[in-house]
């Protein structure tokens, strides 16, 4: 009887570290996959910014610091003022202080603005766009051979929003703001694979075999929404503030290609 007590602890025991044992690996399974940063550059791309035979200009977007006074008029508002083009404007035009404007009351409408891009999904096809194949045929051959990638024709990669929007200069120039800052990759709306570009990166190549390396050009794929809005500067003396009337919000998409990375794909038949 003793035998058959110990014989069932021993079973309820086994059946419950396989209970258990499993679930515990699927949270850490999922841990890791949270912790895991969705913008690392997978081992099949490469940086080919010192191979690049194009010198791509990079995308150094200007970042417009608001002067003391347009910080001050965008602090009071509710909803934020992003776009570097308006920000600028107000820093060297509208906000110039002239003894004229004393004792002045009115409203200067300064136009319809895309006032904040706010990102929603930012995501990453590393096959974007095919730019070049190599091949190597061995199946005759008698010894093995080796494969690199040597870019055959220059190719231009362009990025573009995907639906139409008012502003679409400003849209893209806060899109890529908001993109580089989330994926700290190098972006711009347009990158160039220049010919003749090589990676010293090798695929071998057995006899009886036929090789192909694909090369792809990666871009992020940015979704969001863009505020716009009516400002309008109100002038009441010497003091001056800002407006916002006939709000909107619309959603909006676009790709943006990531400079100087290819992906790779090697094929053998």
């Amino acid at each position: 009887m003793g035998l058959m007590k110990k014989f069932t602890t021993v079973i309820f025991m086994l059946c419950l570290f396989i209970t258990i044992f499993p679930i515990t690996s699927i949270a850490e399974e999922k841990q890791d996959k949270k912790d895991k940063d969705p913008y690392e550059v997978p081992s099949h791309v490469l940086n080919i910014a010192k191979e690049n035979t194009y010198p791509n200009s990079t995308a150094d977007l200007e970042v417009v610091e608001p002067s003391e006074l347009t910080k001050e008029l965008l602090d009071e508002l509710e909803i934020p003022i992003e776009n570097p083009e308006l920000i600028k404007m107000l820093n060297e035009t509208s906000l110039q202080p002239s003894p004229i404007a004393i004792g002045y009351r009115g409203m200067v409408y300064l136009g319809r603005w895309a006032l904040n891009y706010e990102s929603a999904e930012t995501a990453i096809n590393w096959e974007f766009q095919k730019i070049n194949t190599n091949e190597i045929n061995n199946i005759s051959g008698e010894v093995p051979q080796k494969m690199n990638y040597i870019q055959q024709e220059q190719k231009e990669i362009k990025g573009a929003l995907t639906n139409k929007i008012n502003s679409p200069d400003h849209v893209k120039k806060m899109m890529l703001l908001a993109a580089k800052e989330k994926t700290n990759l190098p972006l711009a709306f347009t990158s160039i694979i220049g010919k003749n570009t090589k990676k010293d990166n090798s695929y071998d190549v057995p006899v009886k075999k036929y090789a192909t390396l694909q090369a792809y050009a990666p871009a992020v794929n940015e979704k969001g929404q863009v505020t716009f809005g009516e400002v309008y500067l109100s002038l009441k003396g010497s003091n001056k503030s800002l407006v916002i009337k006939n709000v909107t919000k619309q959603g909006i998409g676009g790709w943006i290609p990531i400079q100087d990375h290819v992906s790779f794909s090697f094929q053998l038949k």
